[in-house]
């Protein structure tokens, strides 16, 4: 049986997602995949700010990752996305992403993967699980396979969602993972590795 190419992509403006995607990353190389982590490049939109102090800090320090292509996707048996909240959505850099793909969903290049997706958002309810919710329906449309972490590990209980993987941020986007978080990560990433070498065989 061959090897899971796994990809993981992401926008990040202050690295809470960027960290999420590395554990993510990590996780499914335990897990036996090949994996991409790829970042979708920074584009500032009119309605966000164009650098706070955050964004500005985490820029300078961001270790370099090779900016997201549709090929990566095209590539992969099994999709990580991972977003920020934004009004309870996806942030717009990786909307208009997705939404450069139409070429490959148009070929039938999307179909048949294995998807899940992880976020942050700066308070307790600030729309992480709409925000999963609104990225699988750009999923659906591929015809892909979202493979959920529903409550299949006693560690959701934990964390408590069963949409994907998140984290809350804190008022100042200072909040580090803490152990709930990188726990729903690496199970996230193995569950959608797991999935998609059952799917493969």
């Amino acid at each position: 049986m061959s090897t899971v190419k796994l990809a993981v992509i992401y926008y990040s403006a202050t690295g809470t997602v960027d960290a999420m995607a590395r554990h993510a990353a990590e996780a499914g190389e335990k897990a036996g995949a090949e994996v991409r982590l790829r970042q979708v490049a920074r584009q500032a939109t009119g309605g966000e700010r164009e650098a706070t102090e955050a964004q500005a800090a985490h820029a300078e320090v961001a270790p370099a990752t090779e900016a997201a292509s549709a090929d990566d996707v095209v590539w992969a048996d099994a999709v990580l996305f991972g977003s920020p909240t934004r009004y309870g959505n996806i942030a717009g850099q990786l909307k208009t992403f997705l939404d450069s793909l139409g070429p490959q969903w148009g070929q039938g290049l999307l179909a048949d993967k294995v998807y899940a997706g992880f976020t942050a958002s700066q308070t307790l309810h600030g729309g992480q699980e709409s925000t999963l919710l609104a990225l699988y329906n750009t999923i659906h449309h591929f015809g892909g396979i979202i493979v959920a972490p529903g409550y299949t590990d006693p560690l959701k209980f934990v964390d408590g969602n069963p949409y994907g993987a998140s984290h809350v941020t804190g008022a100042n986007n200072d909040e580090p993972l803490g152990d709930a978080d990188i726990d729903a990560l690496r199970h996230l990433a193995s569950r959608v590795v797991t999935v998609s070498e059952r799917l493969a065989s």
